[in-house]
């Protein structure tokens, strides 16, 4: 008798080298990170808002690209926001007027425009993260200790494996 093969569909496809044994579907454990993304969005909104409510979570991105980075030009601001130049510098001018971050020319190429936090800037890129991990450590102590096991592992694989640098080696610990 022939062996039979299971065709599994991306959505179905069991994941591998899970700790308990029990195998997630790509499905199930898709559904259940965008619940959690929800959450973790809903968590830097509010964080955001409650330092300034003017500043959206686009704007609060910029804020963090510039703390990591320092002072950079608006190409290369664009790029490390995955946007636009023109939907960078429509963001620029904003921040600029609310007096978060400074945009001058570049001593190298006076056609080159820097951008950079001020210290307003970066003491509401500080207060807000600030902020966000208390309200993310709250969310954590209300898990069972035994629902924690294995959390930092599966997070840390899934921003690998999105490309995402670990917060603990980078200065990119601030982003939403």
């Amino acid at each position: 008798m022939p062996r039979r093969v299971t065709q599994h569909s991306p959505k179905t496809r069991p994941a591998t080298g899970t700790v308990t044994g029990t195998v997630e579907t790509v499905d199930a454990i898709t559904d259940a990170m965008l619940t959690a993304s929800r959450l973790l969005v809903s968590l830097s909104a509010r964080s955001i808002a409650s330092v300034d409510d003017s500043i959206t979570i686009p704007q609060f991105r910029v804020l963090v690209v510039l703390e990591t980075h320092g002072p950079i030009n608006l190409a290369s601001l664009a790029q490390n926001l995955d946007v636009q130049p023109s939907t960078a510098t429509r963001m620029v001018d904003r921040l600029v007027f609310a007096d978060l971050i400074t945009r001058e020319a570049s001593p190298h190429s006076r056609r080159e425009l820097m951008v950079g936090l001020t210290r307003r800037g970066a003491a509401v890129v500080r207060e807000v993260t600030t902020r966000r991990r208390r309200e993310i450590a709250a969310v954590v102590e209300k898990m069972p200790p035994t629902t924690r096991v294995g959390l930092v592992r599966a997070l840390k694989a899934f921003t690998a494996a999105g490309a995402e640098p670990d917060a603990q080696t980078s200065l990119d610990m601030y982003w939403v």
